[in-house]
């Protein structure tokens, strides 16, 4: 295997287990791979505020990828921010309305938006989103910068969403399935990949020296930009069939596993 300076993997499904919760054993793995100059960074369809309170004491020192690719900080540095069109939001919000049972979210820079009264499902979008505010309708414009609507449906967003927003790919918009219970629409050429992309050519960084985890369909282009690539063993099929190879399970903590196998193959 080369040598790694960049890992990037994706937070819900992937890094984190069931349970939200970092493995125990990330505080002495980041210190190697600090030591050995390999930057990690953490790449999700979350809100910035929702990945960065999870690395608080390390924020300044790796990189994040936020909002699907739609916003990216390196060092504390803001390297990209995306921004959706307000005619755009409007049009989408009235569609996701026609869907019995669905709720979007408007993520921003700010804050996360929504309209609903749901408080099981307010609590709930607090794991992911850590400043929310409540709006009366979201088709009217908010003084914030929307990054991406995220979309969520108790039974399959794969077959109760997509089919009703899929079309909006026609109007410049990136339509993507992020979870069992999630799509995520931003503009076209707004993922990971492109995200990743722009990092590595920001750090010098090639596919080669690149090693990626990730488990649903809106991290198969970041797949696509490293060498080393790695779907979960609790990932989409999908995602499978785009990786080169398999790390175990998110609840046994595949991706450290596989970063710890890495580092100690190469002492």
């Amino acid at each position: 295997m080369n040598d790694i300076k960049l890992i990037v993997t994706d937070m819900d499904g992937t890094f984190l287990n069931s349970q939200y919760e970092v493995s125990p054993e990330f505080p002495e793995i980041y210190e190697e791979l600090k030591r050995r100059n390999i930057l990690f960074v953490p790449a999700s369809g979350r809100q910035m505020l929702g990945i960065t309170k999870y690395f608080g004491a390390i924020e300044n020192e790796i990189g994040f990828i936020a909002e699907n690719g739609g916003y990216m900080v390196y060092k504390n540095q803001e390297l990209f921010a995306d921004q959706l069109n307000q005619n755009n939001i409007a049009e989408i919000i009235r569609s996701i309305r026609t869907v019995p049972a669905a709720t979007a979210v408007l993520s921003g820079k700010k804050k996360a938006y929504y309209e609903t009264d749901n408080q099981d499902f307010i609590d709930y979008i607090a794991r992911f989103y850590t400043d929310n505010e409540r709006s009366e309708d979201l088709t009217e414009p908010v003084d914030d910068s929307i990054f991406k609507i995220a979309v969520y449906h108790p039974e399959s967003s794969e077959k109760y969403l997509y089919p009703v927003v899929k079309d909006f790919d026609q109007f410049g918009l990136e339509v993507v399935i992020s979870g069992q219970h999630w799509m995520d629409i931003m503009n076209k050429n707004i993922n990971k990949g492109n995200a990743l992309e722009k990092l590595q050519k920001t750090l010098n960084i090639t596919p080669a020296q690149t090693m990626v985890f990730g488990d649903y369909m809106n991290d198969i282009e970041m797949l696509k930009k490293a060498q080393y690539s790695y779907a979960m063993e609790n990932a989409h099929p999908a995602v499978k069939a785009a990786a080169s190879f398999e790390a175990g399970s998110n609840d046994n903590f595949g991706v450290l596993n596989t970063i710890k196998n890495y580092l100690n193959a190469g002492l």
